[in-house]
Formats: C-alpha cells, structure tokens, sequence
C-alpha cells in the first residue's frame, strides 16, 4: 500500500474513533437528560436525528474503508461494497435534510410575533416529527440505487464494463449518463444549502435587530428573545456554517467521482475523509455550546472531586 494510502487510512480511522465517541457520549447525555426529568424541547428531537446520522455517516465510512485499506476481508466483499455506501448515502442526506430542518425551524422560532413567520410557530411543532420520518423514508428509497449497481471488484468477471472506486466497482455508463446522473443527485444538497444559507441569513438579521431594539430602549425585559433561545441560535448558526463548508466539499468530491472513470484509491480515501469531517466534529461543538449539557458534566466532575457537599457559610 503506497504511503499516501496508509496515512489517509489511518486519519481516516482516528476520525471514526474520535466521532463516533462524540456523537454516542452526545446521545448518551441527550438520554440521560430525558430520564433525570429534564423536558427535551422539539429542538433536541432533530438534534437526536442528526446524531443518528453522524454515526451512520461515520460507520460506513470509517468501518468500510478501514476495513478495506487494511485488508481486512471478513466481510463478503459484494454485501460490503453494497450495503456501506448505502447506509452512508443515507446517512449524509438525513444529515443535510435534518440540518436544513433544523436551520429552518430555528428561524421560525425566534421570529417576531408580528412578523410572516411568527404565525407558524405552533404549526412547525407539529410538522417537525413527519418531517424527519419522510426525510428518512426519500432517502432510503432514492439511494436504493446504490444496492443495485454496486460491488466488489473481485466478484466481476467482466471488469470492461465497470469503474472501479478503490476497492468496489460500479456499472459504467456514458458520460453524458453518468453527468446527468451527477446532477441529478447533487440537486437536493444544492436545495438544501440554499435554503440553510437563505434561513441563516435570516436569522442573523433578526438577532442584529433583536440587539438594535435593545439597545434602543436599554432594557433587556422587553426582549422578545430570550437569553437561552439566543444561545441556541448562534449554536445553530455554527453547526449550521460548519456544515455548509465541509458538505459542499463532499459534494464537489463525489460529483468528481461519479464523473472520473477510475479514481485512485487516495482520492477515494479522501473523499471519505471530507464526508466524515462533519459528523466528527458536529457533536463536540454541539455539547461545547449546549449549556444543560455543560452544567450537567461540571456537576458530575465537582460530584466526583468533592463527594460530600459543602454547605455555604
């Protein structure tokens, strides 16, 4: 295995680690919040389902190329070569579906009463829950491609016919096909970054005259945003941008692989590593910026360094 190859494995394989013990220590606090009592608010039910697809995310890439680089062939090469991207086609467009979700919810929450939006407020809770259960439902259904026209390299007899994506293989059409095929493909997360950007947009203009009202009457009372629902949504924000930037990456990536007719495996491996940048670090920046969250692992650290409470004086 050529150098290049070997370092992308293995800073592919500290991703998967390190993501996939953030996104299950995140959910892990999510239900551990839920049974201490605390009520979980409609924003957490997205957050929960973008975690879900961070892990797919991160196991399907991080487990199959892993496993592939280092020549670990437990696995039935065709089962691997179908069932992997899958989950992971599905997994990144629940994210981009759930992040576009969430983006677009937030706004509509921290609207003015009296503005266009404000009028949904009560209507988006109940739109929120089919909502995720669709985005899940199109995906699976859409992505089915990838089961059909994918497998392993050793299992075809006839390789003249097929593209090679390092250690699998796909149909080869024309390239007028495989370009439309691109297009098409790449035109929901086009959708969706537009309606992420309008929506953050949005919500920075509302937040810049939330705090020229403020100022204007020196009195915090009068808010219409709460302080927690502010923190929130410059969570939001992040998450959001962060998102924006390293998914429009990925999606430049696999265009490119869909268009290139025999990728090298380094660029196979890259282009996992940029799709799996987002679900590592999501959660880290979710749990840094979640306030229940921090207060809940500073009271478990000052529990375990001080087991009898001190009384104030």
């Amino acid at each position: 295995m050529a150098a290049g190859d070997l370092t992308a494995g293995f800073i592919l394989l500290l991703q998967t680690v390190f993501g996939m013990l953030g996104n299950f220590f995140l959910l892990y606090r999510y239900l551990f919040l839920y049974c201490t009592g605390i009520r979980l608010k409609t924003i957490d039910f997205i957050v929960k389902n973008l975690i879900v697809a961070n892990i797919l995310v991160l196991l399907s890439c991080g487990f199959h190329n892993v496993m592939a680089n280092f020549q670990w062939h437990n696995l039935n090469r065709d089962f691997a070569c179908r069932f992997f991207p899958y989950v992971r086609v599905v997994g990144r467009g629940v994210s981009i579906g759930t992040t576009c979700l969430l983006s677009v919810f937030q706004v509509i929450t921290i609207s003015p009463r009296n503005s266009r939006w404000g009028g949904l407020k009560v209507k988006v809770l109940k739109c929120v829950v089919p909502s995720v259960i669709l985005c899940w439902i199109v995906n699976m259904v859409v992505n089915v491609i990838y089961l059909m026209y994918l497998s392993g390299d050793l299992s075809n007899k006839s390789i003249t016919n097929r593209k090679h994506f390092g250690h699998c293989s796909a149909v080869r059409h024309d390239q007028t096909r495989d370009s439309l095929y691109a297009v098409l493909m790449s035109f929901p997360d086009v959708l969706c970054f537009v309606v992420m950007i309008w929506a953050s947009g949005s919500t920075v203009l509302i937040l810049y005259r939330h705090k020229q009202r403020v100022q204007n009457i020196h009195s915090i009372k009068v808010s219409s945003i709460s302080s927690p629902e502010s923190r929130a949504t410059k969570t939001i924000l992040l998450v959001v941008s962060t998102f924006v930037n390293f998914n429009t990456l990925s999606t430049i990536c696999n265009i490119v692989l869909s268009l290139l007719n025999n990728p090298s495996l380094f660029f196979v491996n890259s282009s996992a590593i940029v799709t799996a940048c987002f679900p590592t670090i999501s959660p880290f920046l979710l749990m840094s910026r979640d306030s229940r969250i921090s207060r809940l692992c500073f009271a478990e650290k000052r529990n375990t360094n001080s087991p009898t409470p001190r009384k104030k004086m």
